[in-house]
């Protein structure tokens, strides 16, 4: 059933956006309820505006913490407009009907992470938004409930086509809103929680982990794990968790010193191709794979006398439990269908830097051939591969594929063609040719010298997102030596 919206509550820490909401409900001849410093936000407007405590003619009290916790709120919010005795009572106590929530939360989060006192985080715990929140989202029949400002435009879209919602949108406003509840709810969780670990980054510094870990793996045996054996082996379970078919990665300092991507059935040579790109480097690293570990990669690791920090699989055979258990210290680790976040949060300066996570993995569609001749599809999948391998390497980054293997890899450096030369030196040191590899840069090339130089070790084709002003001199030079040359619009800089 269609509902107008006559009356709103709004209420909300952060402002950005408001003004526009609050413009088209006075438009519209909404009534507005509000508090504090959003309904002085409002007043500012011009628009006409009702403070919750006239309504509920009581006082906001202890510092604001309670304001909006009185039956004449949230009656009007969850009063059911088709039951007999709710609409009776509603009369009673002479509740007016509230069709309309905007609140937002505290940010707990942004004040976790600047670094605050606990006092001051603890008064980040929002209390009456997030009931507020619920309230409107379970009574979707009657409400409509906007939890944060990134809902504002598709309020905006139903306020401009004349104000009236059906239930198929304040049913999906309400999945929305308690998807919020359950995020907040779960970092505020996470902070009581907090797991303490030996140290941080170094032993100077103090680490810690909010949340709850055993919602992306179970430790099946080892020590406790550190601070960087957590972001090590979230850095391999990302990358393995890129690829369809099987993979296996080697990881340190969160790049990939190993990977190879192989057929069904072919796990163990995927482990293998991964290990001799380079066992210098896997020593003491992190190993992920996307399918089950069997005795025959345990069986292997222990004939190499591999150091190993932490495994992580969907899981493992007896048997391979039975041999990689044998060493006391290796954490193994069983990733249950693991909660890849979609967002990533740091701290800088002062604040938060908040990013969608760079979750896109290339295809065969998303390739444009640049150059005279068209990749093999041999080389198709090889770039393809190269081109998640540079996603999860520190810019800037390169990587050299050939038949499904990592031969290796360039990162961190401040110049591209440091990279690659990184890259070139190290596929030498370990006795590969590389004639008939692909070359991947997770950023365009401004210069053709990378290209230049690959060609002249042998490289046959090349993936990179394309878009600088110079494309066309490194087409020529793919052009020169014969090489396939793919653009895909795509860049992956990692920092």
């Amino acid at each position: 059933m269609n509902k107008k919206i006559k009356k709103a509550l709004v209420s909300v820490f952060n402002k950005e956006g408001l003004e526009e909401i609050v413009k088209l409900l006075s438009k519209y001849e909404v009534k507005i309820i509000s508090t504090g410093g959003t309904a002085d936000f409002i007043k500012k407007l011009g628009i006409p505006v009702t403070e919750v405590e006239t309504i509920t003619n009581f006082p906001a009290v202890f510092d604001g913490r309670v304001k909006t916790l009185a039956p004449q709120i949230f009656g009007g919010i969850l009063n059911r407009r088709d039951n007999v005795n709710d609409q009776k009572e509603k009369k009673e106590h002479n509740i007016e009907d509230i069709d309309l929530v905007i609140v937002d939360l505290y940010p707990f989060e942004e004040t976790l992470a600047s670094g605050a006192s606990e006092e001051d985080i603890i008064e980040k715990i929002d209390i009456g938004g997030i009931a507020l929140i619920r309230a409107g989202a379970k009574n979707f029949n009657d409400v409509v409930v906007v939890p944060s400002k990134h809902q504002y435009k598709n309020l905006r879209d139903i306020l401009e086509k004349g104000n009236e919602t059906t239930i198929e949108e304040r049913k999906k406003f309400a999945g929305d809103a308690f998807n919020v509840t359950n995020s907040y709810d779960r970092a505020i969780a996470g902070y009581f929680q907090g797991v303490p670990l030996r140290y941080g980054e170094n032993p100077h510094q103090k680490g810690e982990f909010i949340g709850n870990l055993e919602e992306s793996f179970t430790q099946l045996h080892g020590k406790e794990l550190s601070y960087n054996n957590l972001i090590d082996t979230e850095a391999a379970l990302m990358t393995v968790n890129d690829f369809t078919d099987p993979a296996f990665a080697i990881i340190k300092h969160m790049n990939a010193c190993g990977l190879a991507v192989r057929g069904e059935g072919q796990l163990f040579e995927a482990y293998k191709a991964a290990y001799n790109a380079d066992p210098l480097s896997a020593f003491g690293g992190i190993l992920a794979s996307n399918r089950e570990i069997g005795e025959d990669i345990a069986g292997l690791i222990k004939e190499q006398e591999l150091f190993v920090e932490v495994i992580i699989a969907p899981d493992f055979t007896k048997e391979a439990l039975a041999i990689l258990t044998e060493k006391k210290n290796i954490r193994i680790l069983k990733w249950n269908n693991p909660i890849l976040p979609t967002k990533q949060m740091r701290t800088c300066f002062t604040g938060l830097l908040t990013q969608d996570r760079d979750m896109h993995v290339e295809s065969v569609e998303d390739m444009t051939t640049v150059s005279k001749r068209k990749a093999t599809s041999q080389e198709e999948q090889d770039l393809l591969m190269a081109s998640i391998a540079t996603k999860h390497l520190k810019s800037n980054s390169v990587a050299l594929v050939k038949d499904g293997t990592l031969l290796s890899m360039g990162c961190g450096q401040t110049s591209r063609i440091d990279s690659l030369k990184q890259a070139i030196d190290k596929a030498e040191k370990f006795g590969f040719s590389l004639k008939g590899s692909v070359l991947s840069s997770e950023a365009f090339f401004p210069f053709p010298d990378c290209v230049e130089l690959a060609g002249e070790v042998g490289v046959v084709a090349v993936i990179h997102p394309g878009g600088s002003k110079n494309d066309q001199a490194s087409i020529d030079v793919a052009n020169k030596y014969g090489m396939a040359m793919v653009t895909t619009g795509f860049r992956h800089f990692k920092h």
